[in-house]
């Protein structure tokens, strides 16, 4: 749902002009660096970006599930890190309060997120419990007024950098699976929470990833999201569903931006006396990127309407994130196959490092094949309601 035509046009345009004349330019010097320069970070800060699915009355812009993907897709047209650095506050990191969260609650973070005064997380993955969410074994006991956490969580976005986590718990330990977890408000000063340095990873270069340890962390009871214990698993799936629709736009913008680097190298590279571009093999790689990014892109703006509107998108939101995930590890494949020698070698095209930044977008918030699963499933249980109605 679009309410503001206008004011929709100046934000995409905004972010269209700043991932061209700010992004662009300093992406070799966020590779090198592994970080987001502090004034690039003050400069998105300033711009808003920190808060843009944040409700206006929190001090966010309070964007439609359609504005945010819109937005999002203009953002990711650049190295994955800058859109790190921002959307864990503008998507996963503040939607559980802004789902479920106390009046108290969301006036005491929300403000804070949408400003980028703090940087959010979100801690669910554990060691044995990623793909299933449901088994995972952090606990919270409850101790007079408070509740003590203990436990770790692993691959956490921006848990090195982050100030306040929303982290998922078993509040009931003779209950298991979804029932049992509950969603905390946890801030880095807590006593006994500490992080891991960054991992060496494979791509996404700036966006710091790494572990949560909770040992016998104090969190005061007011800090229970909602303030209703067995609900986290809940909050999590609202939280998820949002998440995967954003999380494909984001797949989607950095498609398009292989697809112009490509596009880029075949109108001028010459073989043969000819551009490459009028090879009809090199041609046909090309249509292809053009259609996958399209037809994510109709997904994902179809998909945000629907939730806008109010529907059910379980299924959906798993179809978008594993078609777009999907689609962006083609294009990547793709566009280096269109630069030849020079896709393989990082000192003549970025179109390398998008290929390795990729290729966590079919890994995290559901792998590919989780989503497969969850597809069928989500599909049999409309036929399931279908045939009774």
């Amino acid at each position: 749902m679009i309410r503001d035509k206008a004011r929709l046009d100046a934000l995409l345009a905004d972010v269209h002009e700043w991932v061209r004349s700010t992004a662009h330019p300093a992406e070799e010097r966020v590779a090198a660096e592994d970080r987001v320069p502090d004034e690039i970070v003050a400069d998105m800060a300033a711009r808003g970006y920190f808060g843009w699915s944040i409700p206006e009355a929190y001090g966010g812009l309070g964007l439609t599930t359609e504005e945010l993907v819109m937005g999002a897709m203009e953002l990711s047209q650049c190295a994955v890190a800058f859109r790190a650095r921002v959307g864990t506050n503008t998507g996963i990191g503040s939607e559980a309060l802004v789902a479920d969260g106390t009046e108290a609650q969301k006036r005491d973070y929300l403000p804070r997120l949408a400003s980028g005064e703090i940087t959010g997380s979100f801690a669910l993955t554990e060691p044995d419990a990623g793909s299933d969410a449901s088994a995972l074994k952090t606990s919270a006991r409850r101790d007079g007024g408070d509740y003590i956490l203990s436990g770790m969580k692993c691959y956490i976005t921006n848990a090195p950098i982050a100030d306040v986590f929303t982290v998922m718990a078993r509040t009931d330990p003779d209950t298991s699976g979804a029932r049992g977890v509950s969603a905390f408000i946890v801030d880095r000063d807590m006593a006994g929470l500490t992080t891991s340095a960054p991992y060496s990873m494979m791509g996404q270069a700036g966006s710091p990833v790494g572990e949560v340890h909770f040992d016998n962390v104090r969190v005061p009871a007011d800090r229970l999201i909602g303030g209703v214990e067995g609900q986290g698993f809940r909050t999590a799936m609202k939280v998820l569903n949002k998440q995967r629709i954003h999380l494909a736009a984001l797949c989607t913008g950095p498609s398009i931006r292989m697809l112009d680097l490509a596009m880029d190298h075949a109108e001028t590279r010459e073989q043969s006396g000819s551009k490459i571009i009028d090879f009809q093999l090199v041609a046909a790689l090309l249509a292809d990127c053009r259609v996958d990014i399209e037809a994510a892109r109709a997904l994902v703006l179809q998909t945000a309407r629907a939730r806008d509107e109010g529907r059910d998108i379980a299924l959906e939101a798993s179809i978008c994130k594993y078609f777009a995930s999907e689609a962006a590890g083609r294009v990547a494949d793709r566009c280096v196959q269109v630069f030849g020698g020079a896709g393989y070698v990082a000192d003549h095209a970025p179109i390398e490092r998008y290929y390795r930044d990729v290729r966590l977008f079919r890994l995290y918030e559901g792998t590919s094949q989780i989503h497969q699963l969850n597809i069928t499933k989500q599909a049999r249980r409309l036929r399931a309601k279908e045939a009774r109605t």
